[in-house]
Protein backbone atom coordinates (compact mmCIF):
# COMPACT_ATOMS: atom_id res chain seq x y z
CA UNK A 1 0.00 0.00 0.00
CA UNK A 2 1.34 3.49 -0.74
CA UNK A 3 1.00 6.73 0.88
CA UNK A 4 0.66 10.17 -0.80
CA UNK A 5 4.03 12.11 0.05
CA UNK A 6 3.71 15.89 0.41
CA UNK A 7 6.75 16.43 -1.62
CA UNK A 8 6.66 19.54 -3.45
CA UNK A 9 7.32 19.59 -7.24
CA UNK A 10 8.52 22.96 -6.65
CA UNK A 11 11.99 24.14 -4.73
CA UNK A 12 12.46 27.23 -3.10
CA UNK A 13 14.77 30.27 -2.87
CA UNK A 14 17.92 29.68 -0.87
CA UNK A 15 17.50 30.42 2.85
CA UNK A 16 18.66 33.86 4.05
CA UNK A 17 22.31 34.41 4.73
CA UNK A 18 22.88 30.60 3.60
CA UNK A 19 26.50 29.58 2.23
CA UNK A 20 24.84 27.38 -0.49
CA UNK A 21 28.77 25.50 -0.24
CA UNK A 22 29.17 24.77 3.19
CA UNK A 23 29.69 21.21 3.25
CA UNK A 24 32.64 20.21 5.25
CA UNK A 25 35.48 21.31 3.19
CA UNK A 26 37.87 19.22 1.54
CA UNK A 27 41.60 18.41 0.46
CA UNK A 28 42.70 16.10 -2.71
CA UNK A 29 40.96 13.13 -1.29
CA UNK A 30 37.62 14.36 -0.41
CA UNK A 31 35.26 12.99 -2.98
CA UNK A 32 37.03 9.49 -2.29
CA UNK A 33 34.39 9.68 1.15
CA UNK A 34 31.21 8.96 -0.59
CA UNK A 35 30.09 11.31 2.29
CA UNK A 36 28.79 15.01 2.59
CA UNK A 37 31.09 15.90 -0.35
CA UNK A 38 28.68 15.36 -2.60
CA UNK A 39 25.94 17.72 -1.34
CA UNK A 40 25.51 21.40 -0.41
CA UNK A 41 23.22 23.00 2.16
CA UNK A 42 20.02 23.79 1.25
CA UNK A 43 16.56 25.09 2.71
CA UNK A 44 14.44 23.16 0.85
CA UNK A 45 12.60 20.77 3.12
CA UNK A 46 11.11 17.38 2.77
CA UNK A 47 7.51 18.73 2.15
CA UNK A 48 9.66 21.82 -0.48
CA UNK A 49 9.03 24.26 1.98
CA UNK A 50 11.63 26.16 4.48
CA UNK A 51 13.53 24.07 6.87
CA UNK A 52 14.19 26.83 8.61
CA UNK A 53 10.92 29.42 8.86
CA UNK A 54 12.57 32.06 6.76
CA UNK A 55 11.53 33.37 3.95
CA UNK A 56 12.80 35.42 1.11
CA UNK A 57 15.11 38.03 1.11
CA UNK A 58 17.90 38.92 3.08
CA UNK A 59 18.87 39.84 6.17
CA UNK A 60 20.05 42.91 7.16
CA UNK A 61 20.51 45.45 10.48
CA UNK A 62 17.03 45.48 10.59
CA UNK A 63 16.16 41.66 9.78
CA UNK A 64 16.14 38.61 12.22
CA UNK A 65 15.76 35.29 10.49
CA UNK A 66 14.24 32.19 12.43
CA UNK A 67 16.64 29.06 12.51
CA UNK A 68 15.40 25.59 13.70
CA UNK A 69 17.33 24.38 16.90
CA UNK A 70 17.29 20.69 18.59
CA UNK A 71 17.05 20.57 22.63
CA UNK A 72 18.14 18.17 23.93
CA UNK A 73 18.61 16.96 27.73
CA UNK A 74 21.48 14.75 28.92
CA UNK A 75 21.79 12.00 31.08
CA UNK A 76 19.47 9.74 29.10
CA UNK A 77 20.92 5.86 28.19
CA UNK A 78 20.02 4.73 24.92
CA UNK A 79 18.09 1.64 24.93
CA UNK A 80 15.66 0.13 22.24
CA UNK A 81 15.98 -0.36 18.40
CA UNK A 82 15.94 1.83 15.25
CA UNK A 83 15.79 1.24 11.91
CA UNK A 84 17.73 2.90 8.85
CA UNK A 85 16.64 3.73 5.80
CA UNK A 86 18.02 3.28 2.44
CA UNK A 87 21.47 5.65 1.85
CA UNK A 88 21.09 9.75 0.69
CA UNK A 89 24.75 9.39 -1.05
CA UNK A 90 23.28 6.28 -2.95
CA UNK A 91 19.81 7.29 -3.49
CA UNK A 92 21.00 10.06 -5.36
CA UNK A 93 22.75 8.65 -8.06
CA UNK A 94 20.52 5.99 -8.67
CA UNK A 95 18.08 8.70 -9.54
CA UNK A 96 20.78 9.76 -12.06
CA UNK A 97 21.40 6.28 -13.24
CA UNK A 98 17.66 6.35 -14.07
CA UNK A 99 18.66 9.06 -16.94
CA UNK A 100 20.27 6.18 -18.50
CA UNK A 101 17.36 4.07 -20.36
CA UNK A 102 13.67 5.73 -21.27
CA UNK A 103 10.72 4.42 -19.66
CA UNK A 104 9.80 4.16 -15.59
CA UNK A 105 11.80 3.18 -13.48
CA UNK A 106 11.46 2.68 -9.96
CA UNK A 107 13.48 3.47 -6.59
CA UNK A 108 12.53 2.33 -3.28
CA UNK A 109 13.74 2.45 -0.02
CA UNK A 110 14.75 6.52 -0.60
CA UNK A 111 15.15 8.05 2.32
CA UNK A 112 12.43 11.38 2.80
CA UNK A 113 15.10 14.56 3.24
CA UNK A 114 15.85 17.49 1.53
CA UNK A 115 18.38 16.79 -0.98
CA UNK A 116 16.42 13.63 -2.77
CA UNK A 117 13.69 16.74 -3.35
CA UNK A 118 16.61 18.39 -5.02
CA UNK A 119 17.28 15.76 -7.03
CA UNK A 120 13.78 14.99 -8.15
CA UNK A 121 13.79 18.65 -9.31
CA UNK A 122 16.80 18.38 -11.22
CA UNK A 123 15.06 15.57 -13.29
CA UNK A 124 12.19 17.32 -13.76
CA UNK A 125 13.52 20.12 -15.29
CA UNK A 126 15.76 17.20 -17.79
CA UNK A 127 12.29 16.06 -19.07
CA UNK A 128 11.75 13.29 -16.57
CA UNK A 129 8.31 12.62 -14.68
CA UNK A 130 9.27 12.20 -10.91
CA UNK A 131 6.55 11.37 -8.21
CA UNK A 132 6.97 10.20 -4.73
CA UNK A 133 5.22 7.42 -2.28
CA UNK A 134 5.82 6.14 0.86
CA UNK A 135 7.13 3.12 1.19
CA UNK A 136 5.56 2.48 4.68
CA UNK A 137 3.32 4.51 6.82
CA UNK A 138 4.96 5.64 10.18
CA UNK A 139 3.71 3.19 13.44
CA UNK A 140 1.36 5.79 15.53
CA UNK A 141 4.05 5.95 18.58
CA UNK A 142 6.67 7.28 15.59
CA UNK A 143 4.02 9.47 13.59
CA UNK A 144 3.23 11.51 17.45
CA UNK A 145 6.75 12.01 17.46
CA UNK A 146 7.25 13.57 14.37
CA UNK A 147 4.10 15.45 14.87
CA UNK A 148 5.52 16.94 18.23
CA UNK A 149 8.72 17.76 17.11
CA UNK A 150 6.92 19.85 14.36
CA UNK A 151 7.38 17.74 11.56
CA UNK A 152 4.43 16.97 9.20
CA UNK A 153 2.22 14.32 10.88
CA UNK A 154 2.36 11.00 9.27
CA UNK A 155 5.14 10.81 6.90
CA UNK A 156 6.93 8.19 6.15
CA UNK A 157 11.08 8.39 6.72
CA UNK A 158 11.58 6.48 3.25
CA UNK A 159 9.93 6.30 0.10
CA UNK A 160 9.60 5.16 -3.31
CA UNK A 161 10.56 7.48 -6.29
CA UNK A 162 8.95 6.50 -9.78
CA UNK A 163 11.23 8.37 -12.75
CA UNK A 164 9.53 8.28 -16.55
CA UNK A 165 12.52 9.13 -18.59
CA UNK A 166 11.93 10.94 -21.70
CA UNK A 167 13.42 9.21 -25.19
CA UNK A 168 15.47 12.35 -25.09
CA UNK A 169 15.90 14.06 -22.43
CA UNK A 170 17.28 17.72 -21.67
CA UNK A 171 20.99 18.12 -21.57
CA UNK A 172 21.52 20.70 -19.03
CA UNK A 173 21.68 21.24 -15.69
CA UNK A 174 21.33 24.92 -14.10
CA UNK A 175 23.84 26.65 -11.27
CA UNK A 176 20.56 27.62 -9.56
CA UNK A 177 20.23 23.68 -8.49
CA UNK A 178 23.56 22.34 -8.49
CA UNK A 179 24.79 24.87 -6.59
CA UNK A 180 22.38 23.90 -3.73
CA UNK A 181 23.38 19.84 -4.58
CA UNK A 182 26.68 19.20 -5.74
CA UNK A 183 25.49 15.29 -6.68
CA UNK A 184 23.61 16.78 -9.30
CA UNK A 185 27.22 16.65 -10.90
CA UNK A 186 26.52 12.71 -11.39
CA UNK A 187 24.07 13.73 -14.18
CA UNK A 188 27.43 14.78 -16.05
CA UNK A 189 28.38 11.04 -16.90
CA UNK A 190 24.63 9.20 -17.67
CA UNK A 191 23.51 12.39 -19.74
CA UNK A 192 26.85 12.59 -21.99
CA UNK A 193 26.72 8.76 -23.12
CA UNK A 194 22.65 9.16 -23.80
CA UNK A 195 22.58 12.41 -25.90
CA UNK A 196 26.85 12.88 -27.01
CA UNK A 197 26.53 16.89 -25.62
CA UNK A 198 25.66 17.63 -22.02
CA UNK A 199 26.15 21.41 -19.78
CA UNK A 200 26.11 20.99 -16.71
CA UNK A 201 26.76 23.83 -14.19
CA UNK A 202 29.98 23.86 -11.80
CA UNK A 203 29.20 23.06 -8.43
CA UNK A 204 31.97 25.54 -7.79
CA UNK A 205 34.29 25.04 -3.90
CA UNK A 206 33.03 24.68 -0.38
CA UNK A 207 33.97 26.85 2.58
CA UNK A 208 36.96 25.18 3.33
CA UNK A 209 39.39 23.00 0.70
CA UNK A 210 38.81 22.68 -2.85
CA UNK A 211 36.98 19.87 -5.01
CA UNK A 212 37.11 19.95 -8.20
CA UNK A 213 36.29 17.87 -10.86
CA UNK A 214 39.46 16.51 -12.39
CA UNK A 215 39.43 13.43 -12.08
CA UNK A 216 35.79 13.34 -13.50
CA UNK A 217 37.15 15.26 -16.63
CA UNK A 218 40.01 13.06 -17.01
CA UNK A 219 38.22 10.15 -17.54
CA UNK A 220 35.52 11.49 -19.52
CA UNK A 221 38.17 12.75 -22.04
CA UNK A 222 39.78 9.25 -21.94
CA UNK A 223 36.66 8.03 -22.88
CA UNK A 224 36.64 10.52 -26.53
CA UNK A 225 34.59 13.28 -24.88
CA UNK A 226 35.93 16.92 -25.58
CA UNK A 227 35.31 18.99 -22.51
CA UNK A 228 35.44 22.76 -21.51
CA UNK A 229 34.16 25.25 -19.69
CA UNK A 230 32.61 28.94 -20.40
CA UNK A 231 30.17 30.60 -18.17
CA UNK A 232 30.58 28.64 -14.92
CA UNK A 233 29.45 25.27 -17.19
CA UNK A 234 30.94 22.37 -17.73
CA UNK A 235 30.27 21.64 -21.26
CA UNK A 236 30.82 17.88 -22.56
CA UNK A 237 30.35 16.03 -26.12
CA UNK A 238 30.83 13.09 -28.24
CA UNK A 239 28.83 13.14 -31.10
CA UNK A 240 30.11 10.02 -32.48
CA UNK A 241 29.53 8.79 -29.19
CA UNK A 242 32.00 7.32 -26.29
CA UNK A 243 34.14 4.83 -26.70
CA UNK A 244 36.03 2.15 -23.68
CA UNK A 245 39.25 3.19 -22.65
CA UNK A 246 41.54 2.15 -19.74
CA UNK A 247 41.36 4.91 -16.73
CA UNK A 248 43.05 5.04 -13.70
CA UNK A 249 41.95 7.30 -11.04
CA UNK A 250 44.84 9.07 -9.07
CA UNK A 251 42.47 8.77 -6.32
CA UNK A 252 39.84 6.00 -5.10
CA UNK A 253 36.67 9.43 -5.46
CA UNK A 254 33.48 8.37 -5.30
CA UNK A 255 32.03 11.13 -7.65
CA UNK A 256 34.58 10.34 -10.63
CA UNK A 257 33.91 6.05 -10.12
CA UNK A 258 30.16 6.97 -10.02
CA UNK A 259 30.18 9.37 -13.46
CA UNK A 260 32.88 7.12 -14.94
CA UNK A 261 31.00 4.03 -14.74
CA UNK A 262 27.74 5.34 -15.77
CA UNK A 263 29.29 7.42 -18.94
CA UNK A 264 31.29 3.67 -19.74
CA UNK A 265 27.93 1.24 -19.94
CA UNK A 266 26.78 2.50 -23.20
CA UNK A 267 30.14 3.60 -24.60
CA UNK A 268 31.32 1.57 -27.32
CA UNK A 269 34.05 -1.47 -26.37
CA UNK A 270 35.30 -1.73 -22.93
CA UNK A 271 36.61 0.47 -20.42
CA UNK A 272 38.65 -0.74 -17.33
CA UNK A 273 38.51 1.54 -14.74
CA UNK A 274 41.67 1.22 -11.68
CA UNK A 275 41.75 2.10 -8.45
CA UNK A 276 38.31 2.94 -8.33
CA UNK A 277 36.29 3.44 -5.40
CA UNK A 278 35.25 0.23 -3.26
CA UNK A 279 32.05 1.91 -1.38
CA UNK A 280 28.57 0.04 -1.01
CA UNK A 281 27.35 3.21 -2.51
CA UNK A 282 29.21 2.49 -5.91
CA UNK A 283 28.11 -1.48 -5.44
CA UNK A 284 24.62 -0.28 -5.38
CA UNK A 285 24.33 1.67 -8.25
CA UNK A 286 26.34 -1.29 -10.36
CA UNK A 287 24.24 -3.77 -9.37
CA UNK A 288 21.22 -1.21 -10.17
CA UNK A 289 22.90 -1.02 -13.85
CA UNK A 290 23.53 -4.62 -14.06
CA UNK A 291 19.99 -5.16 -13.85
CA UNK A 292 19.32 -2.37 -16.31
CA UNK A 293 21.23 -4.17 -18.79
CA UNK A 294 24.82 -2.91 -18.43
CA UNK A 295 28.04 -5.91 -17.98
CA UNK A 296 29.79 -4.65 -15.13
CA UNK A 297 32.58 -6.79 -13.11
CA UNK A 298 34.32 -6.23 -10.14
CA UNK A 299 31.81 -4.13 -8.46
CA UNK A 300 33.14 -4.08 -4.50
CA UNK A 301 36.97 -4.43 -5.38
CA UNK A 302 39.52 -1.77 -6.66
CA UNK A 303 39.09 -2.36 -10.84
CA UNK A 304 36.08 -2.29 -12.36
CA UNK A 305 35.49 -3.66 -16.02
CA UNK A 306 32.37 -2.38 -18.49
CA UNK A 307 31.71 -3.83 -21.48
CA UNK A 308 29.65 -0.97 -23.09
CA UNK A 309 26.10 -2.23 -24.42
CA UNK A 310 23.98 -0.65 -26.99
CA UNK A 311 21.02 0.10 -24.60
CA UNK A 312 19.73 -0.72 -20.76
CA UNK A 313 16.28 -0.72 -19.81
CA UNK A 314 14.15 0.71 -16.71
CA UNK A 315 14.16 -1.23 -13.51
CA UNK A 316 12.74 -1.41 -9.92
CA UNK A 317 15.23 -1.15 -7.47
CA UNK A 318 16.03 -0.59 -3.89
CA UNK A 319 18.27 1.33 -2.06
CA UNK A 320 20.89 -0.04 0.23
CA UNK A 321 21.13 0.79 3.83
CA UNK A 322 22.35 3.84 5.06
CA UNK A 323 25.63 2.78 6.99
CA UNK A 324 26.77 6.18 8.55
CA UNK A 325 23.14 6.97 10.36
CA UNK A 326 23.49 3.06 10.95
CA UNK A 327 27.10 4.53 12.38
CA UNK A 328 25.89 6.95 14.35
CA UNK A 329 23.14 5.45 16.35
CA UNK A 330 26.26 3.24 17.54
CA UNK A 331 28.69 5.48 18.33
CA UNK A 332 25.96 7.63 20.41
CA UNK A 333 24.62 3.87 22.20
CA UNK A 334 28.75 4.01 22.98
CA UNK A 335 28.20 7.96 24.47
CA UNK A 336 25.37 7.22 26.65
CA UNK A 337 26.37 3.53 28.04
CA UNK A 338 23.68 2.57 26.14
CA UNK A 339 22.10 -0.91 24.76
CA UNK A 340 20.69 -0.11 21.38
CA UNK A 341 19.63 -2.29 17.86
CA UNK A 342 19.78 -0.99 14.50
CA UNK A 343 18.32 -2.73 11.58
CA UNK A 344 18.66 -2.28 7.95
CA UNK A 345 21.65 -1.86 7.57
CA UNK A 346 24.34 -4.37 6.79
CA UNK A 347 27.20 -4.76 9.69
CA UNK A 348 29.85 -5.65 7.38
CA UNK A 349 29.81 -1.86 5.62
CA UNK A 350 30.73 -0.94 9.52
CA UNK A 351 33.46 -3.40 10.43
CA UNK A 352 35.93 -1.28 11.12
CA UNK A 353 33.38 1.37 13.15
CA UNK A 354 32.09 -1.86 15.16
CA UNK A 355 35.43 -2.94 15.82
CA UNK A 356 36.51 0.53 17.21
CA UNK A 357 32.93 0.07 19.12
CA UNK A 358 34.20 -3.14 20.51
CA UNK A 359 38.27 -1.84 21.50
CA UNK A 360 36.36 0.97 23.46
CA UNK A 361 34.59 -2.01 25.72
CA UNK A 362 31.52 -2.60 23.79
CA UNK A 363 29.34 -5.75 23.00
CA UNK A 364 28.52 -5.79 19.85
CA UNK A 365 26.38 -8.87 18.38
CA UNK A 366 25.72 -8.60 14.52
CA UNK A 367 23.05 -10.45 12.09
CA UNK A 368 23.11 -9.90 8.01
CA UNK A 369 21.35 -6.92 8.77
CA UNK A 370 21.50 -5.72 11.53
CA UNK A 371 23.28 -5.11 14.87
CA UNK A 372 23.36 -4.45 18.85
CA UNK A 373 25.32 -2.70 20.80
CA UNK A 374 25.68 -2.39 24.27
CA UNK A 375 27.81 -1.05 26.88
CA UNK A 376 27.88 -0.88 30.99
CA UNK A 377 30.53 1.60 31.88
CA UNK A 378 32.78 4.25 30.65
CA UNK A 379 33.89 3.45 27.08
CA UNK A 380 38.21 2.86 26.54
CA UNK A 381 39.62 5.53 24.63
CA UNK A 382 40.35 4.04 20.97
CA UNK A 383 42.39 5.93 17.99
CA UNK A 384 40.72 6.67 14.88
CA UNK A 385 41.87 6.99 11.40
CA UNK A 386 39.99 7.61 8.39
CA UNK A 387 40.45 6.32 5.06
CA UNK A 388 38.03 5.37 1.79
CA UNK A 389 35.91 2.35 2.33
CA UNK A 390 36.50 0.27 3.48
CA UNK A 391 38.59 2.12 6.12
CA UNK A 392 36.87 4.36 9.16
CA UNK A 393 34.64 6.56 7.31
CA UNK A 394 35.02 10.27 7.46
CA UNK A 395 30.85 10.62 8.27
CA UNK A 396 31.36 9.06 11.04
CA UNK A 397 34.48 11.22 12.75
CA UNK A 398 31.85 13.78 14.34
CA UNK A 399 30.66 10.92 16.11
CA UNK A 400 33.94 9.30 16.98
CA UNK A 401 35.20 12.74 18.44
CA UNK A 402 32.26 12.63 20.33
CA UNK A 403 32.85 9.46 21.76
CA UNK A 404 36.20 10.28 22.58
CA UNK A 405 35.43 13.11 24.29
CA UNK A 406 33.44 11.18 27.54
CA UNK A 407 36.20 8.04 27.30
CA UNK A 408 38.40 7.32 29.97
CA UNK A 409 42.10 8.20 28.39
CA UNK A 410 43.20 10.22 25.50
CA UNK A 411 42.47 9.69 21.60
CA UNK A 412 43.87 10.08 18.66
CA UNK A 413 41.87 10.93 15.66
CA UNK A 414 43.65 11.27 12.08
CA UNK A 415 41.48 12.74 9.33
CA UNK A 416 42.81 11.91 5.27
CA UNK A 417 39.86 12.76 3.47
CA UNK A 418 39.28 16.33 4.32
CA UNK A 419 40.92 19.27 5.00
CA UNK A 420 38.27 20.93 6.87
CA UNK A 421 36.57 18.24 8.70
CA UNK A 422 37.74 19.28 11.94
CA UNK A 423 36.02 22.67 11.61
CA UNK A 424 33.01 22.07 14.10
CA UNK A 425 35.49 20.94 16.82
CA UNK A 426 35.29 24.22 18.60
CA UNK A 427 31.73 23.55 18.52
CA UNK A 428 32.72 20.39 21.01
CA UNK A 429 34.83 22.81 22.62
CA UNK A 430 32.08 25.03 24.00
CA UNK A 431 30.17 21.75 25.43
CA UNK A 432 33.43 20.86 27.35
CA UNK A 433 35.56 19.25 25.10
CA UNK A 434 39.17 18.79 25.41
CA UNK A 435 40.05 18.62 21.83
CA UNK A 436 43.48 19.91 20.66
CA UNK A 437 44.08 19.95 16.86
CA UNK A 438 47.37 20.00 14.96
CA UNK A 439 46.78 19.87 11.31
CA UNK A 440 44.75 16.27 9.92
CA UNK A 441 45.39 15.28 13.81
CA UNK A 442 43.25 15.51 16.66
CA UNK A 443 44.17 15.12 20.51
CA UNK A 444 40.86 14.46 22.39
CA UNK A 445 41.18 13.86 26.26
CA UNK A 446 38.04 12.21 27.93
CA UNK A 447 36.33 13.63 30.37
CA UNK A 448 33.23 12.32 32.54
CA UNK A 449 30.76 14.51 31.20
CA UNK A 450 30.38 17.56 29.20
CA UNK A 451 28.89 20.53 30.37
CA UNK A 452 25.51 21.87 27.83
CA UNK A 453 25.66 25.03 25.58
CA UNK A 454 24.49 26.96 22.59
CA UNK A 455 26.42 25.35 19.85
CA UNK A 456 25.94 25.39 15.92
CA UNK A 457 26.19 22.86 13.57
CA UNK A 458 28.47 23.39 10.80
CA UNK A 459 27.23 20.55 8.39
CA UNK A 460 24.97 17.43 8.15
CA UNK A 461 27.30 14.70 10.42
CA UNK A 462 29.01 17.78 12.44
CA UNK A 463 24.98 18.35 13.41
CA UNK A 464 24.86 15.03 14.27
CA UNK A 465 27.35 14.50 16.28
CA UNK A 466 26.64 17.58 18.34
CA UNK A 467 23.28 16.40 19.10
CA UNK A 468 24.59 13.02 20.49
CA UNK A 469 27.27 14.74 22.71
CA UNK A 470 24.92 16.68 24.16
CA UNK A 471 23.30 13.10 25.37
CA UNK A 472 26.72 13.67 27.41
CA UNK A 473 26.23 16.83 29.25
CA UNK A 474 24.50 17.74 31.56
CA UNK A 475 21.74 19.91 31.54
CA UNK A 476 19.88 21.32 28.20
CA UNK A 477 22.01 21.94 24.77
CA UNK A 478 20.75 23.74 22.25
CA UNK A 479 21.97 23.16 18.59
CA UNK A 480 20.93 25.15 16.18
CA UNK A 481 21.05 25.64 12.48
CA UNK A 482 19.62 21.95 12.30
CA UNK A 483 18.36 21.91 8.41
CA UNK A 484 21.74 20.28 7.94
CA UNK A 485 20.85 17.22 10.03
CA UNK A 486 17.72 17.31 8.10
CA UNK A 487 19.56 16.41 5.16
CA UNK A 488 20.76 13.21 6.58
CA UNK A 489 18.91 12.07 9.21
CA UNK A 490 15.05 11.13 8.43
CA UNK A 491 13.10 11.21 11.75
CA UNK A 492 15.56 12.07 14.14
CA UNK A 493 14.01 13.47 16.59
CA UNK A 494 11.42 10.80 16.40
CA UNK A 495 14.49 7.73 16.85
CA UNK A 496 15.83 9.71 19.91
CA UNK A 497 12.59 9.60 21.28
CA UNK A 498 12.08 6.32 20.49
CA UNK A 499 15.52 5.51 22.01
CA UNK A 500 14.58 7.48 25.31
CA UNK A 501 15.95 10.84 24.86
CA UNK A 502 14.12 14.40 25.85
CA UNK A 503 14.22 16.39 22.82
CA UNK A 504 12.25 18.81 21.23
CA UNK A 505 12.95 20.62 17.99
CA UNK A 506 11.79 24.93 18.07
CA UNK A 507 12.22 27.78 15.78
CA UNK A 508 14.53 30.63 17.27
CA UNK A 509 15.53 33.84 16.25
CA UNK A 510 19.10 33.70 14.68
CA UNK A 511 21.12 37.05 15.65
CA UNK A 512 21.01 39.85 12.66
CA UNK A 513 23.47 40.49 10.09
CA UNK A 514 25.11 43.99 10.75
CA UNK A 515 26.27 46.18 7.92
CA UNK A 516 27.99 49.53 8.12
Amino acid sequence: MTHSVRMSTSIAPARPGADPESAPGSGPAAEAAGSEATGSESAVGPDGGWTSGAGPGGADDSTICDVDVIRVSGGARLAGQVHVVGAKNSALKLMAAALLAPGRSVITNVPRITDIAIMGEVLRRLGCQVSFADDEPVPSAERAGVAAAGGPEGVARSCSVTIEVPDAPGTEADYDLVRRLRASICVLGPLLARRGYVRVAHPGGDAIGSRGLDMHVAGLARMGAEISGEHGFVIASAPNGLRGATIWLDFPSVGATENLVMAAVLARGVTEIDNAAREPEIVDICTMLSQMGARIEGAGTSTLRIEGVAELHPVRHATVGDRIVAGTWAFAAAMTQGDVTVTGASPAFLEIALDKLVSAGCLVETRADAFRVQLDRRPSAVDVVTLPFPGFATDLLPMAIALASVSEGASLVTENIFDGRFMFVNEMARLGADIKTDGHHAVVRGRERLSSAPVRATDIRAGAGLVIAGLCADGVTEVSHVHHVDRGYPDFIADLRTLGVEVERATAPEEPAFTL
